[in-house]
């Protein structure tokens, strides 16, 4: 992944010092935080990229999910987007393309800590359909300046950034 600008330089070195002082960064056991693989699942047209709405959390955000253990986050990033979008075909674009740290908040019986996140483009299969799963409430199509639900900033430049990326 090429580092453009200084806000993903610091993600990078955030990532890459949480690691160093953590050598279980990739199991959420790690209760300070944890490594996930995130996707930006495109449509076979570029056009737009899919969010869900997350169960857990109440908000619209991209596929993705922990590590637990998977060093390859690509992977992962692949795994968890086909598992909660139900879209079966789906391809995974190598390298990622965007970093971020975010803090999730404390439920029951998990207290707060970081998403040590590395994102991925997606790219979905011609006349594939989405069915979603128990983590979220609903899937939704997201373009660039269209009406409908709309994700947070951190979600939008993932988004924004896969879509240039395939124009």
């Amino acid at each position: 992944m090429a580092i453009t600008d200084e806000h993903q330089r610091s993600f990078r070195d955030q990532i890459l010092g949480f690691c160093a002082e953590h050598p279980d960064a990739l199991h959420r056991t790690c209760l300070s935080g944890h490594l996930t693989g995130s996707a930006a699942v495109v449509d076979p047209g570029r056009r737009a990229a899919l969010i869900m709405h997350h169960v857990k959390l109440d908000r619209w955000l991209q596929p993705g999910g922990h590590a637990d253990g998977q060093a390859d986050l690509a992977d992962v990033a692949l795994k968890e987007a086909t598992e909660e979008t139900g879209i079966q075909g789906l391809e995974v674009v190598q390298p990622a393309i965007d970093l971020d740290v975010h803090v999730i908040p404390a439920r029951p019986g998990e207290p707060e800590h970081l998403h040590l996140d590395v994102r991925f483009v997606v790219v979905a299969p011609p006349n594939c359909a989405s069915e979603g799963n128990h983590e979220s409430h609903d899937l939704a199509w997201w373009a660039p300046d269209a009406d409908g639900p709309e994700p947070d900033e951190s979600t939008q430049r993932l988004l924004r950034k896969a879509l240039a990326t395939l124009e």
